[in-house]
């Protein structure tokens, strides 16, 4: 195994459970603290607003966003017409 490959499986487990973008917000706190008592598309669209200047992609982290927020309008107007 060469040595990229073995830094990259030692530090596998970082990457998959607390990668960078997810505490780099400057509260501190990691986004699943939040999202995680809400719905999944309230949550998601929250997620990416989060971390939208974390990993490099905001305007597509935005636009992320904006997909899951208008999810959740489609929905909650179809059930409130239920």
């Amino acid at each position: 195994m060469t040595p990229e490959d073995e830094a990259f499986w030692r530090d596998a487990p970082e990457r998959v459970n607390h990668p960078r973008h997810y505490n780099a917000h400057p509260s501190g706190v990691e986004c699943i603290t939040i999202v995680e008592h809400m719905s999944f598309n309230v949550g998601n669209a929250i997620k990416y607003l989060w971390r939208a200047d974390e990993k490099g992609a905001p305007i597509e982290d935005l636009e992320k966003a904006a997909w899951y927020i208008a999810r959740e309008i489609a929905k909650r107007k179809a059930a409130s017409h239920a």
